[in-house]
């Protein structure tokens, strides 16, 4: 296994491409008083347009992700190659910090955790629990290798397994949202690394998922609900991901598009005509972060990876054992079942319904997000 150090480039061409490709954007028809219901608003678009090519930093937002550890780390081989996971590799000071790998999703990054990096590591209170941080960038995504072909969810946990195994650690703890969510489910079935996971959505599911009381017949019908409005991103990414890649590779606008309308929909706002709850700088970021490094596309191979691996649940008669933590939040678009129904693939420990805040929670709400993970921690 081989870990260098890396850092994130700027890539110059690239950047002058998209930005004439966004100057260059021929604008169409929307229907009256849209807001966010039809997909993405194009007053917002409008004006995230003009900030990109007024006023967005992305010298300076590369500058400020360079500022902690990255490695690219080798965890095997894909198509007779060694296979580079990238990864934020940020060490504590403190001597009982204890290693964590904490896992992004879709369309995320590791932006995600951009506010709570040092706090992991370095927590203000001494009494709080210490972290050597891993954040990965998923197989496909950002500056991580792109596999040959797609893979899905499980084959993702054995990659992190021996990421972290690379680095040195021979247990560790595991949190995870969106994809991190699924992947932290086979990593908990699977690793015999692992100490205990914190999930912020419902990922891999028990293989029994038949309603027994008439709370977790509502809890179907509205993630029934759900699924038909929000999911068809899933379908066509998990079915016929190319076609998609000829739109979207093209397009810096498009990418844009499809992003926004997800951190709208999947975030926890007022209504159909609100902003993302996010800066357009951090829009743009993460944004940027795919489409400078050519990832759309190989990015949504983890979908078509999962329907070809066999979907989301678990094989029938497995159980995650390790301590379990989970952090539901109410807009979130994996919005967990009553406890009794999660209990049936997962050994809950902790459990806090929270407040506020959706899908992207550690970018939303990383007070809440933090505290909770570190609660979970401290009570193993």
């Amino acid at each position: 296994m081989t870990i260098t150090a890396f850092t994130i480039p700027e890539q110059a061409d690239e950047v002058a491409w998209i930005r004439e490709r966004v100057a260059a954007y021929r604008w169409f028809e929307e229907p009256p008083n849209a807001g966010w219901r039809h997909g993405a608003n194009r007053d917002y678009m409008q004006r995230l347009q003009a900030y990109w090519l007024e006023r967005f930093d992305w010298a300076g937002a590369v500058a400020h992700l360079n500022r902690v550890p990255h490695v690219r780390v080798a965890v095997g081989e894909d198509g007779g190659k060694p296979f580079h996971l990238h990864a934020v590799h940020l060490r504590s000071s403190r001597a009982d910090a204890r290693p964590l790998l904490i896992a992004h999703g879709w369309p995320g990054s590791i932006l995600e955790f951009d506010a709570i990096f040092e706090r992991l590591a370095e927590p203000e209170d001494p009494a709080a629990p210490a972290f050597h941080v891993v954040a990965p960038s998923l197989p496909g995504y950002a500056w991580s290798d792109r596999p040959s072909a797609p893979i899905g969810p499980r084959e993702v946990a054995r990659r992190y397994d021996a990421l972290m195994a690379a680095l040195g650690y021979e247990r560790y703890l595991y949190q995870g949202g969106d994809w991190g969510c699924v992947i932290g489910g086979w990593i908990g079935l699977e690793s015999s690394r692992v100490e205990a996971i914190h999930l912020n959505g419902f990922g891999l599911r028990p293989a029994d998922m038949a309603p027994t009381t008439p709370e977790e017949g509502a809890w179907l019908q509205k993630a029934v609900a759900i699924r038909d409005v929000e999911t068809a991103y899933l379908q066509l990414q998990g079915t016929k991901p190319q076609s998609l890649g000829f739109a979207m590779m093209d397009s810096p606008m498009g990418v844009a598009a499809w992003f926004s309308e997800k951190f709208v929909g999947w975030s926890d706002v007022a209504g159909d005509y609100t902003d993302p709850p996010f800066s357009m700088d951090k829009m743009l970021t993460n944004i940027m972060i795919y489409l400078t490094t050519r990832s759309f596309l190989t990015a949504t191979w983890i979908y078509r990876g999962m329907f070809l691996e066999g979907g989301f649940a678990m094989p029938a008669g497995s159980r995650v054992t390790v301590p379990t933590g989970v952090a539901a939040f109410p807009r979130d678009l994996l919005a967990f079942p009553p406890r009794a129904m999660v209990e049936r693939g997962y050994n809950v420990a902790h459990w806090t319904t929270m407040p506020r805040g959706g899908h992207f929670a550690s970018l939303e709400e990383p007070k809440l997000f933090l505290a909770d993970l570190r609660a979970f921690v401290a009570g193993l």
